[in-house]
């Protein structure tokens, strides 16, 4: 014999199949897009990466042309095999790896503070509102391009005002050892203001009564930040984090267009620019997938590692 609360979940469940029914026709149009522009294309790219495709011959979609295409270029792992035992791939995921050590933190320091200085409705903060966020706006060709400007060795503002001080400023771009760190300043330039409006939300959340308690008790304002609001907000990092660990990791852009071949002696060589300069400019689409999916490799086990560390270091209760 059912119970009262057996039928309530039978009438849910009946509601619910109904509901997605009647919104299944309104779904359709975003389904089809996602999976014709975002589910085929990564199919297609794990069966490229089998194969040594060069991309200079025409390739069809129908399933009687395209797989005796893969037959006829098939290599097997030999894409994978090739690209895990040279130095490149290494040295390349080294080089992204060594960006993300030193734009995490500082992405997260100023991201903070564009956070609270808004949050904080002080005078002028309308003002800088609007400031922090236009460099998102901002198409990342023109945002590089004046960065190129900026740490330009001869005409550059910053050597400039450097040189005011007697301080001979580095080659930045044109220095293997400033090359990165010249990458990291204009991305977080580029990023602090999406993730900052993202942390904003995080300390909009919180409640108020909790800052009130503490006034009450005497604590200072270090206190309340480091006790109150980053426990709190630790959810929201941990989600800031993830969000740009992965966008990290497809660092592209700005090394396209504010280094000249990735840098001196590679400097800035990171994965996505080598995918592109297989691709397209030395002919080998089928490497560049390979490399395409070490890459999401990659990426899916320092996503994974974050997930098991989620547990220990974020709260959800607010």
């Amino acid at each position: 014999m059912r119970t009262g609360h057996d039928i309530k979940r039978f009438n849910m469940a009946v509601k619910g199949r109904s509901g997605i029914r009647r919104a299944l026709p309104f779904l359709l149009p975003s389904l089809a897009g996602g999976l014709l522009f975002s589910l085929l294309p990564i199919i297609i790219s794990l069966f490229l990466s089998l194969t040594d495709w060069t991309g200079m011959t025409p390739i069809s979609l129908n399933p009687v042309s395209f797989l005796p295409f893969i037959a006829g270029n098939f290599v097997g792992l030999d894409n994978f095999s090739v690209i895990l035992t040279t130095s490149e791939f290494w040295a390349v995921l080294s080089h992204n790896l060594y960006f993300i050590v030193l734009y995490l933190p500082l992405m997260l320091i100023f991201s903070m503070t564009c956070a609270l200085i808004i949050g904080s409705r002080r005078h002028g903060s309308q003002v800088y509102r609007v400031l922090y966020y236009i460099p998102v706006l901002t198409s990342w060709v023109a945002g590089a391009l004046i960065w190129k400007w900026l740490l330009s060795p001869v005409y550059g503002p910053v050597n400039n005002f450097l040189a005011v001080f007697g301080i001979e400023g580095p080659m930045w771009l044109q220095s293997e050892v400033w090359a990165m760190p010249s990458i990291v300043l204009a991305s977080v330039w580029k990023d602090m203001g999406f993730y900052g409006m993202i942390l904003l939300g995080g300390l909009k959340a919180i409640n108020p009564e909790y800052y009130e308690a503490a006034e009450i008790d005497g604590a200072d304002r270090c206190q309340i930040f480091f006790r109150i609001t980053l426990p709190l907000l630790s959810s929201v990092i941990f989600y800031v984090v993830m969000l740009s660990l992965i966008n990290a990791f497809q660092l592209f852009p700005q090394v396209m267009v504010m280094t000249t071949n990735a840098g001196p002696n590679g400097a800035t060589e990171v994965m996505v620019e080598r995918i592109y300069k297989y691709a397209f400019r030395f002919g080998k689409m089928g490497y560049a997938a390979a490399f395409s999916w070490l890459l999401f490799i990659v990426i899916m086990i320092f996503t994974l590692f974050q997930k098991l560390g989620e547990r220990r270091f974020v709260s959800y209760d607010n």
